[in-house]
């Protein structure tokens, strides 16, 4: 478990030292997730993991391309193994669980959005904005009905406007009717009835 940002912050410089000694080039990763929310100031709180959306790849121009993390390169996941070790780690603290969000569409312009920080020479992390962050909160929270997902969507302070924008988008990710009545009915538990009827 991570006790908040420092905690996490370590544990990057950690792997970023791992990466440099086996060798491998420079990872950029990007990362939403509890991860993300402590970094980035917006919670404090404990964390089991740091889920990584999808990585970047740089062309020869330095042009960036958006990978989808469906795996960990075997260098990447040999130095998460020896963090995991030196830091007392689950064994997939570093993981890919998000990625499928990837395939269903990212928020419009998230690229634009990302809040990112280098971690000695060999990596760079993406974190999702905090609009961005607002979308893949709010989908957890409804689809969970709550819980940490709800106290994080809580902490992002979003607007009407936002919550109606992150519910659009959650529902691309699942267009079934019993999904948007359960959406609905969230938002409306939450105090965004507005924004529901619009759906």
């Amino acid at each position: 478990m991570f006790q908040g940002k420092s905690e996490i912050e370590k544990v990057f410089m950690a792997l970023s030292e791992q990466l440099k000694a086996l060798g491998a080039g420079p990872v950029e990763m990007v990362i939403c997730g509890g991860a993300a929310l402590n970094v980035l100031g917006f919670v404090r709180r404990t964390t089991k993991d740091v889920d990584i959306i999808a990585f970047i790849e740089r062309g020869k121009d330095g042009s960036p391309t958006l990978k989808k993390a469906d795996k960990l390169m075997p260098t990447l996941t040999e130095a998460a193994r020896k963090v995991s070790r030196d830091f007392n780690l689950p064994e997939n603290w570093l993981n890919t669980g998000p990625a499928s969000a990837v395939d269903f569409g990212l928020p419009l312009g998230f690229m634009a959005r990302l809040e990112t920080r280098t971690y000695g020479k060999n990596l760079t992390i993406h974190f999702l904005g905090r609009y961005d962050l607002i979308h893949f909160k709010l989908h957890a929270a409804a689809d969970q009905s709550g819980g940490k997902h709800y106290d994080d969507l809580l902490a992002l302070k979003p607007t009407a406007e936002e919550i109606e924008e992150a519910a659009r988008w959650s529902m691309t990710h699942d267009p079934s009717d019993g999904y948007r009545f359960l959406l609905k009915d969230f938002l409306k538990r939450i105090g965004f009835a507005d924004a529901a009827a619009k759906l």
